[in-house]
């Protein structure tokens, strides 16, 4: 079995050299690899890493089999792939300094606006993104429609997108909160930044299969549902997410398949 991982994206998938990638979406796909491996004995495992840009056409090619990681559902990606049923649920933030914009700090953080006299609220402004995200589609389409100086600036990592936004390079930096969370603890400063809660997107992920291969998303589903609702699935979540893990165990079994 041939698993394609995204390396960027702890705490779903991330690895380190000489190692094999570990997080919570490579922790699902192996579940759904030993129900396979029921079938066919002695399954060897290969990962092969990928990116946003090239995964799903990995899949789609015949290239890996699995696609791991912090993947979002939409239709334009089931033109090419298939998915199995949701992983997990977020939406998208901002990663702010506490110095950044205060309009930044007002269109992302809950508490009432405060704006310093320093600081007009209308001035060209950066804001980075990961390339080949729906979040930078999403911020692409929405400032195509108004009259903004507000600039989008894609990076390659999300390490990058922190380093700029610390080197104030940048003023935020766009991503979805579970991801923002766990970006914003490998910081230099981590006390200088705060993470938004206000959330402009929805985004299920999911796990990337091939398309027209109903029999093997139906093993998928059968593995990720056997294992939802076992008990080693809330102490998995208390791994990757802590203090989070009840309410996420809610919401994700309020989504899948039922058996």
């Amino acid at each position: 079995m041939r698993i394609g991982y995204i390396a960027d994206e702890a705490p779903f998938s991330s690895t380190k050299p000489g190692a094999d990638p570990v997080g919570y979406a490579i922790d699902l796909c192996g579940k759904i690899v030993d129900e396979i491996e029921h079938q066919v004995p002695q399954l060897e495992r290969e990962y092969i890493e990928m990116t946003l840009a090239n995964g799903f056409d990995a899949v789609k090619n015949g290239q890996v089999d699995l696609l791991c990681g912090a993947i979002t559902v939409n239709l334009k990606r089931r033109e090419i792939v298939d998915f199995s049923q949701p992983i997990f649920l977020t939406g998208a933030t901002a990663l702010l300094r506490k110095d950044s914009p205060d309009y930044l700090q007002t269109l992302f953080i809950d508490k009432p606006a405060v704006l310093s006299v320093d600081q007009p609220v209308a001035s060209t402004r950066v804001i980075g993104v990961r390339a080949s995200t729906t979040t930078g589609t999403t911020l692409r389409e929405a400032l195509a429609t108004q009259v903004s100086e507000t600039k989008l600036a894609d990076f390659e990592t999300h390490e990058e997108g922190l380093a700029a936004l610390e080197d104030h390079k940048i003023d935020a930096y766009i991503a979805d909160q579970v991801l923002l969370i766990s970006l914003a603890k490998r910081a230099r400063d981590p006390s200088s930044l705060h993470i938004g809660d206000r959330l402009f997107t929805h985004e299920p992920y999911a796990i990337a299969l091939p398309r027209d291969d109903a029999d093997f998303r139906l093993l998928a589903d059968r593995a990720l549902t056997e294992f939802y609702m076992s008990e080693d699935f809330l102490p998995l979540l208390e791994t990757y997410f802590g203090s989070e893990a009840p309410m996420l165990h809610t919401q994700i079994i309020m989504e899948h398949i039922p058996d």
